[in-house]
């Protein structure tokens, strides 16, 4: 018997989490939306990404961060669940740290992308 699964991410900010996905090229709806599930059960979520066999992916709220939320024996990404997340936690994490340092009067200086799939970023801010 297929059901949803829960998956606690730290991931707190929604327009961060809707940039990553963009970068990651899935196609997203803003919620509060239903997830389609099982035997077609639901459960609503604050962003969707419907997959082609009809069963859905979503983030919803919990606490203070948003938890990945599938039934996982239906899952049809190109990626594991596990390979998934680590995605979307990178970019994720990119955008956070580009949003954060603009908002503190940082510009991006200097973007790597290293051959481990890692980024290095230099950030810097003129002082008048």
């Amino acid at each position: 018997m297929s059901h949803f699964s829960q998956i606690k991410t730290q991931i707190r900010n929604l327009p961060a989490l809707q940039s990553a996905l963009n970068d990651l090229g899935l196609d997203w709806k803003a919620g509060p939306q239903p997830i389609r599930g099982y035997k077609g059960k639901t459960q609503s979520a604050e962003l969707v990404i419907e997959q082609d066999n009809g069963y859905d992916i979503g983030f919803s709220k919990s606490d203070e961060a948003y938890e990945l939320v599938a039934d996982m024996d239906f899952w049809q990404q190109a990626w594991s669940v596990d390979r998934f997340l680590e995605q979307v936690t990178q970019r994720y994490a990119y955008h956070t740290v580009i949003n954060t340092t603009a908002q503190q009067g940082f510009q991006v200086a200097e973007q790597v992308n290293n051959e481990d799939g890692s980024i290095r970023l230099v950030v810097q801010r003129w002082n008048a």
